[in-house]
């Protein structure tokens, strides 16, 4: 009898920015889903440090599933529910759990002992901190997400790659993207409390290892001072703090911001930048394009900043 034919997945990971406000990194998880999830997916495994923006892509890539935690608080139901007995395995047909808090709570054999009973039930498991779970439990992900500077989409077969791998390139790289998202925050409190630029003509986009603000409007901008008065505010080593989900506060400044998670801890951890100084016309969106890029960066030629790193 011949054997029916073997699905070749040839896909080895895919690689997008990582946004830095929520509303953009749900957006996202949303085209992930839409580009990347089939229905035979079953085991997903987030991979990432604190702060992120993990709950967030979960949210956007999985509308109403209810997370064991958020930035509201715990669900204690939902991190008990690693005790209970297979066959009482609730109703639900997609799980969520999160290893840095289930292992407060129990073995992590005891929720790989879980995760594999829902797995032979049907259940979609999605599990954040997958690195974590992946000793104990022996299985790999049919889909890993790494969340750093930049948003990692693998698939993983016999060969690999292991969960560990894909969380050593995203935590190498978030520090930067948190850097990245402070010096942003503070270059616009500049540009709309030293230099009267009005908030509603410009938007935030991103790049790798720095900022971009578009402006509808070609602005009239001294970027030589913009950067000095950059470089003076982060030289006074600030501290920098979540204060609610729309809100960051830098030293004594409070600023708007809904990814403030995503910040490094004290502006002496941006180190080296620059802004460009010039403004890129973008025709396809008619925007004029104000960069911030930290120390690092190839910046011999602006219209090549997103090349592909071949690992």
């Amino acid at each position: 009898m011949k054997k029916p034919p073997i699905l070749q997945e040839y896909c080895l990971y895919c690689n997008y920015l990582a946004p830095k406000g929520r509303e953009r990194l749900c957006f996202l998880g949303e085209q992930l889903a839409q580009r990347h999830l089939t229905f035979h997916d079953r085991l997903i495994g987030i991979v990432g440090g604190a702060g992120s923006g993990k709950s967030s892509l979960i949210k956007g890539m999985f509308p109403g599933l209810s997370l064991a935690n958020d930035d509201d608080g715990l669900d204690q139901h939902k991190i008990m529910q690693v005790n209970a007995l297979p066959e009482d395995i609730g109703s639900a047909t997609t799980l969520h759990l999160d290893m840095r808090f289930q292992t407060a709570f129990s073995q992590p054999y005891q929720v790989a002992d879980f995760v594999r009973a829902a797995l032979e039930r049907g259940r979609r498991v999605i599990v954040e901190h997958f690195d974590l779970l992946y000793p104990s439990l022996k299985i790999n992900a049919d889909m890993l997400i790494g969340i750093g500077d930049e948003i990692l989409i693998v698939r993983p077969n016999v060969f690999g790659p292991l969960p560990s791998s894909v969380y050593d390139i995203v935590f190498a790289s978030l520090q930067r993207r948190k850097a990245a998202h402070t010096l942003e925050h503070l270059a616009i409190h500049l540009l709309e409390n030293e230099f009267a630029i009005d908030e509603s003509t410009f938007y935030s986009t991103d790049i790798a290892g720095g900022f971009v603000l578009r402006f509808t409007l070609k602005p009239d901008i001294d970027l030589n001072l913009l950067e000095a008065r950059l470089k003076e505010t982060i030289a006074q080593n600030l501290p920098s703090a979540y204060v609610d989900e729309e809100h960051l506060k830098v030293g004594n400044l409070t600023l708007h911001c809904n990814g403030p998670r995503i910040h490094v801890h004290n502006t002496s951890e941006i180190g080296p930048f620059k802004i460009i100084k010039q403004l890129v016309y973008d025709e396809k969106t008619a925007t004029h394009c104000l960069l911030g890029l930290l120390g690092g960066q190839d910046e011999s030629n602006l219209y090549n900043l997103n090349k592909i790193n071949m690992r």
